[in-house]
């Protein structure tokens, strides 16, 4: 087993670099956020739901920053190990040889985040 972390430590070395950017072009940012805001806000989907597509989507888009936060974000949902497993699952189907790389470091960026016991 190695000692990678693909959650909190990519998390963690993404929120200086969004700091800083973020003071360079601050409505930028407030116009993501309020974007990011409405897209999340719960309607006829939860926010589970919308977090576990947009963690879905990262591994697609092999996007680590994306996972870190959608999983953490879907962990805090309520979502279950199980849940973003089988996320993880459709974006593997849906990316082909990829999604077999990033669809495990998804759900091990989700299992940092998640308070349940590994199986």
């Amino acid at each position: 087993m190695t000692d990678h972390s693909y959650g909190k430590a990519v998390l963690d070395e993404l929120r200086p670099l969004h700091r800083e950017l973020r003071h360079a072009i601050p409505d930028v940012y407030k116009g993501f956020g309020e974007f990011h805001h409405a897209a999340f806000a719960a309607g006829a989907l939860d926010v589970k739901t919308k977090e576990l597509i947009a963690f879905a989507i990262g591994v697609v888009e092999h996007c680590d920053g994306c996972i870190a936060s959608h999983a953490e974000g879907a962990a805090k949902a309520g979502a279950t190990r199980q849940e973003a497993a089988e996320a993880v699952g459709v974006a593997m189907l849906m990316n082909g040889g990829p999604g077999t790389i990033y669809g495990p470091r998804a759900y091990a960026a989700f299992c940092e985040f998640s308070p349940e016991p590994t199986a």
